[in-house]
């Protein structure tokens, strides 16, 4: 059966698939007037330009089958046929924009395309989370689409991102012109004069300034002194700081911000901030948050240097010779000053053991705290300095350093005391200490005369401590010429209570886990 001849133009929107669209040139062709075949061949969209002059053929053939869309479906309307739908192919659609152009025909397709492009960018979204695709990293565009022209991923904002205004960039010339006006440098009269002026008045005066850099500068150095001198006398007309102070009032410290409670001799450019930055694993103070997070970013500490000598669990005792570790020992010592009042040892720290306790966990080994011991003492003191950090104090860690101190006496064979004087929560952390030992042995002692000499050889307290601290819970009585000691159940049974609370507590030194051989003097 003959196929029935289909227009080029039946269809308005030309979504004919390209099989269809070769067999209407082939009809077009033979209908010709003898022109050749290569000739002959039109294009769909130019098929479309005679789409006017063959309405009364379409009128003939209204009653054919209506045209197919590529997936093969007719189409419902004329409004459901898209030249820039999604189906038709790239090819095709550059093909009718560019044959739509040349021919000079209505352009109601395009509108259409536009909707839908515009449509489709509206719908995008920057991926960066909590960004709403405002502004460009170049500054040129008024909305982005990728994570390589968001401005907030790169840290910045829309406006920080366009492009400087006129009135920007005639501010920037007359800066750079300002600048240029500097001399060159200082003559030989002017030198002479700045040393006689640093020599007469050292650093009771500000160095002169004049001639060091252009005037815009200067200008611009001075009116930041006058604003910073007027946020200070404000701070001390409110009585945060005084005259002379300290001036450190807060340090972050690993995950903490510590506030401070007297003063500590650290450099004066460093004492100024008000605000220090310590790395938590090698004492280090910075400045700023930036200095320390480039800092975290390089070091390689994760730990105290020295010998690990004890480890139970997660905590560990770190054995940190003066000598060998100069420097962190003195950062040691000006940390304890922000919270000891009377601490004098800052930089002498070359005759001083530093036994640091550390808790450990993923990230490092965190300081809890650390005593420091004379390496050759005479009066055998076997504490000299001794601070719990403040995030962990009333945990009993406190202590523990003090048992542990105990603990390396008895190793030594001798009799330990702290040195003198001790500060108000030390001597209260030693007169609780003094008192679990003491009624721990009477409660484990079964003999009926008892002796301070031998409660000191077995517990390792000197015998002026057990003595003060018998006193002061009233268990020393003289009678007809003797000291006689008072065994007080009622002390060791609160005692006992306490003790059973806390059984499960990992707050104990265990001696089986102390590696440790006493070092020679040096």
């Amino acid at each position: 059966m003959p196929r029935r001849k289909r227009n080029a133009g039946s269809s308005s929107d030309g979504t004919e698939d390209s099989d269809f669209s070769t067999d209407l040139e082939h009809t077009d062709s033979s209908e010709s007037d003898g022109t050749s075949r290569r000739s002959a061949r039109v294009t769909r969209s130019s098929a479309r330009l005679s789409q006017s002059s063959q309405e009364t053929k379409n009128t003939a053939d209204h009653d054919e089958s209506p045209p197919r869309t590529p997936t093969g479906n007719a189409p419902s309307s004329e409004s459901d046929i898209d030249i820039s739908s999604p189906n038709v192919s790239h090819d095709e659609s550059m093909a009718k924009d560019v044959s739509l152009k040349d021919s000079g025909s209505d352009l109601s397709h395009r509108p259409k395309r536009r909707r839908f492009h515009e449509s489709y960018n509206f719908n995008m979204k920057c991926p960066t989370p909590g960004c709403n695709s405002l502004g460009h990293l170049t500054g040129k565009h008024e909305r982005h689409f990728s994570i390589s022209g968001c401005p907030l991923y790169h840290n910045l904002s829309a406006d920080e991102c366009k492009a400087p205004t006129e009135r920007q960039l005639r501010y920037k010339e007359k800066v750079a012109e300002l600048r240029k006006k500097r001399n060159s440098g200082l003559s030989k009269e002017q030198k002479e004069k700045y040393m006689e002026h640093r020599q007469t008045y050292g650093n009771t005066r500000e160095p002169l300034l004049e001639n060091l850099t252009s005037e815009y500068d200067l200008d611009l150095f001075r009116r930041a002194q006058a604003r910073a001198s007027e946020d200070l006398e404000k701070l001390r007309l409110q009585g945060q700081i005084t005259e002379g102070s300290n001036m450190i009032k807060t340090i972050a410290f690993g995950r903490y911000e510590l506030d401070t409670w007297y003063h500590s001799p650290y450099p004066e450019e460093y004492a100024r901030l008000g605000r220090l930055y310590m790395c938590e694993f090698c004492l280090k103070y910075m400045k700023s948050q930036t200095i320390l997070r480039r800092h975290m970013a390089k070091c390689v500490w994760k730990h105290p240097p020295g010998d690990e000598i004890y480890r139970k669990g997660s905590i560990s005792v770190f054995e940190v010779d003066g000598k060998k570790n100069k420097i962190y020992c003195q950062n040691l010592c000006l940390l304890a000053k922000l919270f000891l009042d009377h601490k004098t040892l800052y930089y002498d720290v070359e005759p001083f053991l530093f036994y640091v306790m550390t808790e450990a966990d993923n990230t490092g080994c965190h300081l809890i705290g650390y005593f420091s011991k004379e390496k050759n003492s005479f009066l055998n003191y076997n504490v000299s300095c001794i601070l719990t950090m403040p995030q962990y104090m009333r945990q009993g860690y406190g202590k523990m350093l003090i048992d542990f101190s105990y603990l390396l006496s008895k190793v030594e064979e001798k009799v330990g005391s702290p040195e003198r004087p001790l500060s108000d929560l030390g001597l209260i952390s030693y007169r609780s200490y003094w008192k679990e030992v003491l009624l721990r042995y009477l409660h484990n002692f079964q003999g009926k005369e008892i002796s301070i000499k031998e409660i000191s050889q077995e517990t390792a307290v000197n015998p002026v401590d057990i003595v003060s601290t018998l006193q002061a819970l009233q268990m020393l009585k003289y009678w007809k010429g003797k000291h006689l000691v008072l065994k007080r159940q009622d002390l060791i049974d609160e005692w006992i209570a306490k003790e059973a609370k806390r059984s499960n507590s990992n707050k104990t030194m265990d001696p089986s886990c102390l590696k440790w051989t006493p070092p020679k003097g040096t």
